[in-house]
């Protein structure tokens, strides 16, 4: 076997945000597998490759195909948005590959190309909010336990994480961004700095500084990422910042002249 698959992280969604070795990876391939949204957010760069595209919740289906076109000697990539190793497509292509028999000795060759996941996007846009310990919740009970989400919720509180929901919210799903802000509450004050982000870097980006009391009353969508300040981050001059504690152990208000 000579195909090769490569799993393919696209970025928030605007071309210039894709990694050179991406870039790279997508000229010399000759099929681009993906969610068809994803697709179209790279289509000036899919000119004449062949495009397998498919809808939501056809994962499995996405990752047997590309699999298998990389197995019969294709040179073929699986996109995933974000970076494809974080709640990406990486993983479910593994499991694919693995149940198939493959192995690093078959002849086939399997790369992950790293991106910039919604989490390192949406804080870019809002200052320097992850710049001390933080986590990552996926509020979608799809493939995981509600209990189990929930549980995880309580701890990333109680441990005062700086803490980024994905998938906070749906047409359908609307209760869980509430039950995250009553746990959040329950440990951190009302005035709690949380930034609200819609389509980082996209033409429709939307970007709200709020608070953690004020926090559902923003428009949520699947396409939001929420971060939720630990007991020590602001928002000032328009941007939200962690503290990593550099201002405590080196004063820097008496090396600048500035005030803390």
């Amino acid at each position: 076997m000579t195909g090769c698959l490569s799993l393919l992280s696209i970025g928030p969604g605007a071309l210039e945000q894709l990694t050179q070795q991406a870039l790279t990876t997508l000229q010399t391939a000759e099929v681009v597998v993906g969610y068809k949204s994803y697709l179209q957010l790279i289509a000036p760069l899919l000119v004449g490759k062949e495009v397998v595209g498919s809808g939501m919740r056809q994962e499995v289906q996405r990752c047997t195909e590309a699999c298998r076109l990389a197995l019969s000697g294709r040179r073929t990539v699986l996109i995933s948005s974000g970076d494809v190793g974080i709640y990406g497509m990486a993983g479910l292509a593994f499991e694919v590959l693995l149940q198939s028999g493959w192995s690093p000795e078959s002849g086939m060759s399997v790369q992950v190309i790293p991106g910039i996941s919604a989490v390192n996007a949406c804080a870019a846009l809002v200052g320097a909010p992850l710049t001390h310990d933080f986590c990552t919740i996926s509020l979608s009970d799809l493939l995981t336990p509600w209990p189990v989400i929930e549980k995880r919720l309580l701890a990333a509180a109680q441990a005062d994480f700086v803490t980024a929901l994905y998938n906070p919210k749906s047409s359908k799903r609307t209760r869980q961004i509430e039950t995250a802000q009553r746990i959040f509450l329950s440990y951190r004050l009302p005035t709690t700095p949380v930034a609200v982000v819609t389509a980082a870097f996209r033409d429709d980006a939307r970007i709200t500084l709020t608070d953690l009391a004020r926090m559902t009353a923003q428009e949520i969508t699947m396409e939001t990422t929420v971060l939720i300040g630990n007991s020590s981050s602001f928002i000032h001059a328009g941007v939200m910042v962690t503290p990593r504690g550099y201002g405590t152990k080196y004063e820097i208000a008496a090396a600048t002249g500035e005030r803390k």
